[in-house]
This record gives C-alpha cells, structure tokens and sequence, in this order.
C-alpha cells in the first residue's frame, strides 16, 4: 500500500568540536509505518533523533513535517508539533503515580483548578485501549521497566503525538514484556502513528519494521523496504564491510577446572554446584531474576555467602571484597556499565587503566606515556569511537562507554572474567570484535563465564550452558546438547 511522507529529515548536518556527527543526512518517513533506523555505535541515531527532537540544532539542513518546514528550538516545541521521544533510560517522575505522568506538561484544568478525576479517567481509557493491567493510580516507581516504558508510550499518546520515536526500548525487556510492547507498537500503527524504531536487535527490525533506514560514520547510507534487505546485507551496510559467522566460535584450549563451586547459597541462591574449566567459555543461562548476577556478585566477594565454597585453581578461597578476586586474576563486567563498570567523569584512557596502575607505574611512578600508549592500543582493538583518549566517558555513546569496560578488564589481563550482559546495547559490529576477543582469551588458556538474556549469543558462543531459575540450578547442556526448546523449558 502506498503511503505518504510524513516527515523528511532533509540534508542534516551536526558537528561537535573534533566530530562531524551527521553529515548530509536525508531520511524520508512514511506516515503510519514503523520505521526502523540502525547502525553501529557513534553512526549517528541518537543525533539525529536529538535534531528531530529540539534537543541540537544542526549546522544544516531542514525537519520537512508534513510537507511544511519546521525549527524546533526546544523539546516542548518538537513535542507540541507531535514528536515525541521514548529514551532508553526511563525519564518519569517516579514520584509521581501513572496518571500524573501521563499528564506531565498537559495538566487538565476544570476552570482553575486541576481536574485530577478527568485526567485519571482518561488515563483509564488509553490503559483500556492498549488492553494493559496497569493501576493509573499506582506510583510509578512501584511499576517494572517494561511498565515504566508503557507509561511513557501512553503519555506520547495522550499528547496526541504523531510520531513515537522508540531507542532501544527493548534493551532491558524480558521475553514475555517484550511480547506486550511489540503488540502495543503494531497497535499504534494500526492507529495511524508513525513509529521510527531505534535497535540493535536485528530480529526485532525484521519482526516489527516496514521499511529500515542505515546510518554509518554520520551518513545516510540507504533507505530500503525490509522486504528487500537480508539480515547478511543489512549487517553489512552498517559495519561498511563484509562481516563473516554472525557468532564466531573457535575451539579453545580447554584445560582442568580452574574455578568450583559447591552449594553456594545466598538470599535468592540455594545449593548452587558447578566447576569451570580453563579455556572454557561457559554460558549462564535463565529468565530475568533467577539469580545469574548474584551468583556472580557472591563468587566474587561483592555479597558475602551465607554457605557454600568457593575453589579456584583447586583452592578455597573466601573474597571479602572484590578487590580481593581482583588480585587473584577474576574480573567483571557489570550488567549496569554506568553505575559499576566506569568512572563516569574519568577519560577514557584513565577508565581503561584503573584496575591495573602497576603496569602504567614501574618504579611506583606513573607513566603518562605509557597510559596513553596502552589506552589507545586496547581502544583500537575494539574500535572505540571517541574524539581523544582525554574525553570523559560520560559523553561517549553508550555503546562505546561499554566497550570501554570491556577494554579495562582486556588491559587487566584477567585469567577469569565474568561477563554480564557484555554485548547489551552495543551493535553488531562491536559485538563481532567482543567475540572475537574472547576466542582470544580462551585461546590463550583463559576463562570466560558469559551471562546472557540473548539465547542465540550463548548457543552461539558457549562450550557449556548451566541454566537457573528462581535462584536454583536447573541442569547444564553441552554445546552439542542445548538447544533454544530445551534451554526455555529449563528457565521456566
């Protein structure tokens, strides 16, 4: 069916000092369609959007929105013209209850005073029409992310807005909410609103998307149907070069077990028994909350056991801090990179060398040289895109402050390395460097311990997968066993 534009983002053009972000962008948008927009970290997406948004205002170009020319000098106003922008980190006011979010910047009056009975009627409404179960009385901080995001979704819609721009809404989801939002976005469209869908998750733009726009190094490389692209191709318009084996697993150097575990129990944990060999990757496996991170926290002398013990290297050890599991040659890469995995106001290059000074400090003494000389090194090795060395990572794309974690624990030359959620968020060019990396490390006789939400990434990569649920161990599954039917029914 032939639909119209509804939105051009004609010639857009944005530069910061050192970078040109965009670059002679020109997108067209068809009304009522999903339109997915991807590309590899640093390509531009959260710019562009930034632009539509009132956010930054571009150097060139112009916001074609139905067929009139249009300047927003702020998000009000972009809003007010029917754009609205679900981010990937949620911006409610947790105080507040559903319906008062819902109203934030549109409060209904009765005369002049507030009519708090017609907003949360008409609160129920939205609720009713998206056929959700959610209390519009209910704090907002009481809800769960996938409710939280829902709630931002309905306050776009009883703004009226036109078009919902969605960046990686999934990116914390579980499978079953990720269910709810996919039907709760193709209802939208149904409804007439333009959808422009922000992933990384390519399953999800060849699920949901009619037509997909690609950007790379701040360009507008094609725009095309999704009828028309293969995943193969639409991988290889956003790296810019042939990619090989989405999920790149080489055989290790496995060797004896290098870390046991035995009846570990801690809060949520009960009984938890497995062992790990050296050059294993091995993957853990399980519904969100049944325990994979603490499991990891617990080893690694973050939580103290209740019970249990712990062996590496065929001795017992009992960490009680990190920093201890540290010295001993474990690392982690923390599900939550900004609050854990980085110092925010640091450089890159000093994130990079935190947890290893006496390699930059022979003789005691800091070699600044010889700090930018290995940030540099490891931040090539996994493409980093950042404007120096000296920037803060708290102004690199998300994306790149988690590869950054990655190469701080690279630059640590951890025997053991615990990885949670290593490839969230990050696209798939950075994803296929992570991988191989770890075929490195596992080559080389280290360890990996993978935690994962994405099934086809330990299937992919993992020697062994131990599957949990509710805190237990479920059973384990060799490479050659597992499978995405025998691992769900596990987790369930």
């Amino acid at each position: 069916m032939n639909r119209d534009i509804i939105l051009t983002l004609k010639g857009i053009t944005k530069e910061f000092p050192g970078v040109k972000a965009l670059d002679d962008v020109t997108i067209n948008v068809e009304r009522g369609t999903i339109h997915g927009l991807v590309g590899e970290n640093g390509a531009g997406k959260s710019t562009l959007i930034k632009v539509l948004a009132g956010i930054y205002h571009p150097e060139a170009g112009e916001i074609i929105l139905e067929g009139k020319s249009r300047k927003f000098s702020s998000p009000i106003e972009a809003r007010a013209a029917g754009i609205s922008v679900v981010h990937q980190e949620i911006k409610l006011a947790e105080p507040l209850s559903v319906a008062e979010n819902m109203f934030l910047g549109n409060v209904m009056m009765k005369g002049r005073l507030v009519d708090w009975k017609g907003m949360r009627q008409r609160a129920r409404e939205i609720v009713d029409d998206l056929g959700m179960d959610i209390d519009v009385n209910a704090q907002v901080s009481s809800l769960t992310v996938a409710k939280k995001q829902i709630v931002e979704i309905m306050h776009a819609i009883n703004n009226n807005s036109r078009i919902l721009v969605m960046d990686e809404p999934s990116a914390v989801l579980t499978n079953r909410e990720l269910d709810v939002m996919f039907r709760i976005v193709r209802q939208l469209r149904e409804k007439g609103i333009t959808i422009i869908y922000i992933s990384h998750r390519l399953d999800e733009v060849f699920d949901l998307c009619d037509n997909v726009s690609v950007l790379r190094d701040g360009r507008h490389i094609d725009t095309l149907p999704i009828e028309q692209i293969t995943r193969q191709g639409l991988i290889n318009m956003m790296v810019g070069r042939e990619m090989g084996q989405e999920y790149p697993k080489e055989p290790g150097n496995i060797g004896k077990t290098i870390l046991e575990v035995k009846n570990l129990s801690r809060g949520i944990l009960k009984d938890i028994s497995f062992e790990v060999k050296a050059g294993e990757v091995f993957g853990i496996s399980g519904l969100v909350g049944a325990g994979r991170t603490e499991l990891a926290r617990a080893i690694l002398g973050i939580d103290k056991p209740e019970s249990g013990e712990v062996f590496v290297r065929g001795k017992k050890v009992n960490y009680r801090r990190f920093s201890d599991a540290i010295r001993d040659g474990l690392g982690l890469i923390p599900e939550d990179r900004k609050l854990q995995g980085l110092v925010q106001i640091m450089t890159v290059e000093r994130n990079t060398t935190l947890v290893n000074l006496p390699r930059i400090s022979p003789g005691g003494v800091l070699r600044k040289g010889l700090e930018k000389q290995y940030a540099e090194e490891y931040a090539q090795k996994l493409r980093v895109m950042t404007p120096s060395m000296d920037t803060e990572v708290q102004y690199l794309s998300g994306g790149n402050q988690q590869k950054v974690v990655v190469t701080k624990w690279l630059f640590r030359e951890a025997e053991i390395l615990f990885l949670d959620e290593p490839t969230r968020g990050i696209d798939v060019g950075a994803k296929s460097e992570i991988y191989r990396l770890i075929n490195e490390m596992v080559k080389e006789g280290r360890t990996v311990i993978m935690i994962s939400s994405e099934m086809p990434e330990l299937l992919g990569m993992c020697d062994r997968i131990m599957i949990m649920h509710e805190g237990r161990k479920m059973g384990e599954l060799t490479r050659e066993e597992a499978t995405r039917e025998k691992i769900m029914a596990m987790c369930v």
